[in-house]
């Protein structure tokens, strides 16, 4: 069991090859996305976070990578991420497929509203 990392620069060099390059892309993707978002580490993997919240999460595995939470979405967004999702909360990317860049933007910019709707108090 390797230790938890303690930034995403430490989490990432854990990792070589096609996983790196996949969760290179994905970092660079949701920072464009999310160019408000907190970068940190969080349960031993890397998060942005948005007003003190989780937005999105990314993971790399021996064969794929993935991202945590599906955030809710239009009717359209939920059917474009339906073949990549895996089990209740998790999308996973295959290794030997392009990565929908495109695609996991549009997670993390629902991800955005989600924390945001969860840190705003209604007005009363």
């Amino acid at each position: 069991m390797r230790p938890k990392p303690s930034s995403v620069d430490a989490y990432l060099k854990d990792f070589s090859g096609e996983v790196r390059k996949a969760l290179d892309s994905i970092r660079a993707t949701i920072r464009e996305a999310l160019p408000d978002g907190e970068e940190t580490i969080s349960y031993g993997i890397p998060v942005y976070k948005i007003n003190g919240t989780y937005a999105i999460y990314f993971a790399g595995f021996k064969s794929h990578v993935s991202v945590y939470p599906i955030p809710p979405g239009s009717e359209s967004f939920l059917k474009k991420i339906e073949p990549y999702q895996h089990g209740k909360g998790t999308l996973r990317f295959s290794l030997v497929k392009p990565l929908p860049l495109a695609l996991i933007a549009s997670v993390a910019k629902n991800g955005r509203k989600a924390a945001r709707a969860r840190t705003t108090k209604p007005k009363r």
